[in-house]
């Protein structure tokens, strides 16, 4: 009976991983759909998220019926609940990858992206596929040290998405309103999906521990604190740019990017 049982947490874990391999996969794949504007592979990305939804639900249902029937307690209440919250943030990155996909789509057959701001759109995708990939190695070796690293390595991803607010907000900017909408909602999908890869490094940490990620390095704590003060001047930019830019486009910017308004508002606060 408690060889099924710990078979059971076990296979959690392992749906944990592939999650998170599918949604690194996703978001590369979005990203190559949108600089290239590929229709085709666009609609892949945005169809095989139902599997990653299949994943999150099956999962959520196992470890509540793991909750009822054995009532676990110490490790093992402590992988169930903390695998519950890792499969939201994993479900939310490939919510994330899809609005990507959506915006390719949405905008074919042109590609969504400027010339001169593929290259970081690029860097942002590719970045984004490596912390996830990292976030896997995390979920299988449990390794603390290893999970540590995905916050110092978030922080290319924030330079990153200030970088492209400040293509955005400079007064050369010649693409037009609905082009700086579309550029700000990627540039905070491909934010929030790496916000979401560190998550579940801490997660594990917390997992593996018992204790939280700044309260086991205070140098990294600090590091983080002043990090986050930072990415909050950055998101409250990202936030008013993004009003801003929709007020002024008016009525016509709802038409011509009414889909992009409506991946905006089902992917804020993801």
């Amino acid at each position: 009976m408690r060889d099924a049982y710990h078979e059971e947490l076990d296979s959690i874990g392992d749906s944990l991983v592939e999650m998170a391999r599918l949604v690194g996969s996703a978001i590369g794949r979005a990203t190559t759909a949108m600089l290239d504007a590929d229709l085709k592979l666009a609609e892949s990305v945005i169809a095989a998220d139902e599997k990653v939804d299949d994943l999150q639900r099956d999962l959520e249902t196992r470890a509540i019926q793991l909750l009822a029937r054995q009532q676990p307690v110490a490790t093992d209440l402590r992988i169930v609940v903390t695998s519950l919250r890792m499969s939201a943030d994993l479900e939310r990155s490939g919510d994330l990858a899809q609005h990507v996909a959506k915006v390719a789509r949405l905008r074919y057959p042109e590609s969504a992206v400027p010339q001169d701001l593929q290259a970081t759109l690029l860097e942002m995708g590719q970045l984004a596929q490596r912390l996830m990939a990292k976030a896997a190695e995390v979920l299988i070796t449990k390794d603390v040290d290893l999970a540590m690293q995905l916050e110092q390595d978030d922080d290319a991803m924030d330079l990153l998405h200030r970088t492209l607010f400040q293509h955005l907000m400079d007064d050369r900017w010649k693409h037009g309103i609905e082009t700086a909408v579309d550029v700000t909602l990627l540039g905070r999908y491909y934010e929030r999906f790496a916000d979401h890869a560190v998550s579940v490094a801490r997660r594990v940490v917390y997992l593996v521990t018992g204790d939280y990620a700044d309260e086991i390095d205070p140098a990294l704590a600090a590091a983080t604190g002043g990090a986050t003060a930072t990415n909050g001047s950055a998101k409250s930019a990202t936030n008013g740019a993004a009003n801003g830019a929709t007020s002024g486009a008016g009525d016509g910017a709802a038409n011509g990017g009414g889909a992009a308004s409506g991946a905006a508002a089902s992917g804020e606060g993801r």
